[in-house]
């Protein structure tokens, strides 16, 4: 997603994390709660929050700040109440699962997909996109393990 977003390649990763939520992911050599930065071509920075765990139900936002100005993408809800008084305030909690929030990207997908094959075209997103998702996945491993920055050409 950063590597789309920001339209550049990520050169080096950082990512800190512990078991805060679930002590037996822990014992398990495992982290439940994680943030990765990356440091991009451009120049930019990026910051991924992570938790094995959010008990409002399954959050999944995006916020791009830069000297133009900042776009925020915020959690698809049932609803778009807002609840304010002296008292409380509330609101419709994210979409509980993955295929209730995803539904018409894999409509979308899947009529990609056969638009390609029908018409000899070449995907949006190729394989080099699902490489370099393993190759920054293994960069934050490593960098969680080794407790430093870790640059992405040390595991491509």
């Amino acid at each position: 997603m950063v590597r789309f977003l920001s339209g550049s390649e990520a050169i080096e990763v950082f990512a800190v994390g512990n078991a805060l939520v679930d002590p037996e992911i822990g014992r398990a050599g495992d982290v439940d709660t994680c943030i990765v930065t990356l440091r991009l071509e451009n120049g930019a920075l990026a910051t991924i929050d992570n938790s094995r765990q959010a008990v409002y139900g399954y959050d999944q936002r995006v916020e791009v700040f830069g000297s133009a100005g900042m776009v925020a993408v915020s959690n698809r809800t049932p609803d778009n109440h807002v609840l304010l008084s002296a008292n409380d305030a509330s609101s419709a909690k994210p979409q509980y699962f993955f295929l209730e929030r995803y539904q018409e990207a894999y409509v979308a997908e899947l009529q990609q997909f056969v638009d390609c094959v029908l018409h000899d075209r070449s995907p949006s997103v190729g394989g080099m996109d699902g490489l370099m998702a393993v190759i920054l996945g293994l960069a934050a491993k490593k960098s969680l393990q080794e407790n430093r920055p870790v640059r992405v050409s040390e595991v491509y």
